[in-house]
């Protein structure tokens, strides 16, 4: 990592006294909360001949929508595979945008203009106030004489009102060499309200220039800044341009709003807050996670409250869909513990039971909390990152995955005591990073398969990262065995389709049966239900 300390332009500022749980940032580190704040001039303006070429490379997005808000994304890259995206490393650019109640735009609602800067990777995030709740809208960028893809997105429910449904996609985890995105096309043509991502939107990795998988031909293949692991700010920006730059992920960003949640390989493999994988010096991994945070809020469709200081980026965030449903999307990565026994699948013990120890963190914990106790839902939802249930490979002295909440027990039902104090009833967390599909039954005990039902997992497999996978692994018989709480499992590439309703909760199970070509089809592989009041999965 010593040849990337210089964190292309924004300073090799020393990250001052850090511990390995916590850490301060000082007025020296504060270099790298980035001077000028996103969309304002820091340089002359640029003119049209200066893109070049069609700057919408990227395509457009949409997310985190309000009842009367919703934040626009887009990012001008003309040649997004070259550092810089082939725009000045200094410079800003004017950008109209406009959003309407039609898609030929006849009946435009709101229209502005703002500025995408080259402190900000030219990217642009536009927090659309004054819309109508519960709506379609349609929504493009004009750079110069350039027009972008049109876009589609939807504004949350009225605060006080009671929808009779909403429906969101579950995705995460794609990794680009390991497969094409196709599930994403077919998620792009889902009836849909929202998608959640949950994180590992890019990955860190080394990029042949086959794209592994892909198997990319002569004519087609990538560029050498991808065949090495990310670290600067430029390979970060980059890495994101390569993933948005392929159609079946601007398809599904184009036809939904998303709200986005980050895991590990935004950064690095199974990163613990300040501690890299390979425990690298403290200082230096904060300089990489400095770097990939701001390249992750440049490419989100993420409002300015989200926008990093340095090392840190307050990503946990509450939204409300009428009082059918309240989402509390979690952080499991920033503030936790470090993994018990050196990560991996371990056998539990003292370190990992210690009830001191924190996925979330204090501060998200207590706010987690306080969300529980106001909250009116129906149904309150955790989008999250890592398996929540307990996930044993063997019947007797199974070890359990030190990354996911098995390693931190304590915490998990410091979360669970605290919704049934606050008389949470239905309770649904949405998990990925395992690269299947699972249904489990939150159990109050899960060493005794008859005790209470605390609420339900969902977690859905991955878009691409795993290559094909399998619909019934070696394992599926002897897991669903040992795991009495699993009403489902299977290792296909995919996504899940949630329903929402007063009386249920229901979660289809999309499955492709590849994606190392592209072309898949798309089939339910399941389909299961959970009754407003009695959690727990059914078949329909």
């Amino acid at each position: 990592m010593a040849g990337h300390q210089d964190f292309d332009r924004i300073g090799p500022a020393a990250i001052g006294h850090v511990r390995r749980r916590h850490f301060t940032l000082t007025a020296a580190a504060a270099v790298l909360a980035f001077a000028a704040t996103p969309g304002r001039a820091s340089a002359e303006e640029l003119r049209d001949r200066d893109l070049g070429a069609d700057p919408f490379t990227l395509g457009v997005a949409s997310g985190d929508p309000l009842p009367d808000a919703v934040v626009l994304w887009t990012r001008l890259a003309p040649r997004p595979w070259e550092p810089g995206s082939g725009l000045p490393a200094a410079g800003m650019f004017p950008v109209r945008w406009e959003i309407a109640e039609d898609e030929r735009f006849a009946r435009v609602a709101r229209r502005g203009q703002t500025i995408a800067g080259a402190d900000a990777g030219y990217s642009v995030h536009v927090d659309v106030r004054g819309l109508q709740p519960g709506r379609t809208y349609w929504y493009r960028f004009q750079a110069g004489s350039w027009t972008s893809p049109v876009g589609r997105t939807r504004t949350a429910p009225a605060a006080a009102s009671s929808p009779e449904r909403v429906r969101l996609g579950v995705a995460s985890c794609q990794q680009f060499d390991e497969g094409y995105y196709t599930a994403l096309r077919h998620l792009a043509h889902e009836d849909l309200d929202v998608v959640f991502f949950l994180g590992d939107y890019i990955y860190e990795n080394a990029i042949d220039a086959a794209a592994g998988d892909r198997k990319l031909p002569e004519g087609s293949r990538l560029p050498d800044v991808f065949a090495h692991e990310t670290v600067t700010l430029s390979d970060y920006r980059l890495r994101y341009a390569l993933g948005k730059s392929d159609p079946d992920l601007q398809a599904a960003h184009a036809a939904h709003p998303w709200c986005v949640t980050w895991d590990d390989h935004e950064v690095e493999n199974n990163y613990a807050a300040a501690v890299s994988q390979d425990n690298d010096p403290t200082g230096q991994f904060l300089l990489r996670r400095a770097a990939a945070y701001r390249a992750y809020w440049e490419n989100m469709p993420l409002r300015l409250p989200q926008l990093p200081i340095g090392p840190d980026m307050r990503l946990y965030r509450r939204l409300r869909y009428g009082r059918l449903a309240q989402f509390d999307i979690l952080d499991t990565r920033q503030y936790r513990s470090d993994q018990a026994y050196g990560d991996g699948w371990k056998q539990p013990g003292p370190a990992s039971e210690d009830p001191a120890r924190t996925l979330l963190g204090s501060a998200q914990e207590q706010w987690l909390y306080s969300g529980f106790r106001r909250s009116t839902a129906t149904w309150n939802v955790l989008p999250q990152q890592v398996a929540f249930s307990r996930r044993r490979l063997r019947r007797e002295n199974s070890p359990l995955s030190m990354d996911a909440w098995d390693g931190y027990p304590a915490a998990r039902k410091r979360l669970l005591d605290a919704a049934g104090t606050a008389g949470i009833t239905n309770l649904v967390v949405l998990s990925g990073d395992s690269h299947i599909h699972l249904a489990m039954d939150i159990k109050e005990d899960f060493d005794n398969p008859g005790s209470s039902t605390r609420g339900i997992e969902i977690l859905g497999t991955s878009i691409s990262s795993g290559s094909d996978g399998l619909e019934k692994p070696e394992d599926w018989e002897s897991l669903l065995s040992v795991n009495p709480h699993m009403a489902y499992y299977a290792k296909r590439r995919g996504y899940v389709v949630v329903t929402l309703t007063p009386s249920q909760a229901r979660a289809d199970y999309r499955i492709l049966p590849y994606v190392t070509r592209p072309g898949a089809p798309v089939s339910t592989a399941a389909g299961l239900i959970c009754r407003a009041g009695r959690p727990g999965f059914e078949r329909p």
